[in-house]
């Protein structure tokens, strides 16, 4: 079973040196961002210079979030990256229908079979509601996520607790869709690890899974949060092995109860668990 990624570190697409340090970061994924990291003037040169380093396989997966859909640079971005042998996924800004994923998983489809897959932000009150049509759009869409900074703008949120009831949302639309558990957004404070490590455990409670981060030294702090605790490896060691003895419904020692859906949450555990 392939771990599941859980960091996801965004570098500037016209900043090909950062990109390369990235590489070498401990990320599970390299995100180049041609989107909001990249002033208008240099848009041309990020996507060049993006190109030319993914025009070769990489070390780890790089996934490239493209520019806004409704802009002409989007239809640029598409058809430079999308065939390239180092472009490992296509990560879609401010989606807000299931149209939009139609149309761009039709127009980087190649005749082998090998397109990206793609990955859908949600960034506004309309992406929101649209959730589970955005995230049950195509076969090629492996996940969704939030953009909170846009998304709190758009709501006119003033704390972080009012982005609640939308991370809730898109967790569910993601199971509902089948898709794995989303990351949580970037916590734009590089400096403030404390303040990550509780905004982790809070994501986590949420049901969230990994993190984006804007720095390498947020990516250990996002692990630690989200690896299993040896208490809970030891649990789900216990539930594991109760299951192994017995079919069906039963409880164990400590009056904890076990059905197959703990089961399956023990084993997923027991997963993150191993991936170092």
């Amino acid at each position: 079973m392939t771990a599941a990624p859980l960091t996801w570190l965004y570098v500037p697409g016209d900043r090909p040196h950062v990109v390369l340090k990235a590489l070498t970061s401990g990320a599970d994924v390299v995100v180049v961002d041609l989107e909001d990291a990249v002033a208008p003037d240099r848009k041309a040169y990020a996507r060049a210079a993006t190109a030319d380093l993914l025009a070769e396989p990489q070390p780890v997966p790089v996934h490239v979030r493209v520019n806004a859909l409704d802009s002409p640079a989007a239809d640029l971005d598409l058809r430079a990256l999308a065939a390239l042998p180092g472009v490992r996924g296509l990560r879609l800004p401010k989606v807000t229908s299931p149209e939009q994923v139609i149309r761009v998983a039709r127009t980087t489809a190649l005749p082998d079979g090998s397109a990206p897959p793609l990955y859908a932000l949600l960034e506004s009150a309309l992406g929101i509601e649209q959730a589970h049509a955005i995230a049950s759009a195509h076969a090629r869409l492996r996940g969704v996520a939030l953009g909170e900074a846009d998304l709190g703008a758009d709501l006119g949120v003033r704390e972080d607790a009012g982005l609640d009831w939308s991370r809730s949302r898109v967790v569910v639309a993601a199971r509902a869709a089948g898709l794995p558990p989303p990351a949580q957004s970037v916590h734009p404070h590089i400096r403030d690890l404390e303040g990550l490590a509780a905004s982790c455990a809070h994501g986590r409670a949420l049901g969230f899974l990994g993190r984006a981060a804007l720095h390498p030294r947020q990516l250990p702090v996002i692990e630690r949060a989200y690896l299993p605790t040896a208490e809970e490896i030891e649990q789900a060691e216990a539930v594991v092995k109760a299951a192994t003895r017995e079919r069906g419904a039963q409880a164990l020692p400590d009056g904890r109860f076990v059905d197959a859906a703990v089961v399956t949450a023990a084993h997923r555990t027991l997963s993150l668990a191993r991936r170092h």
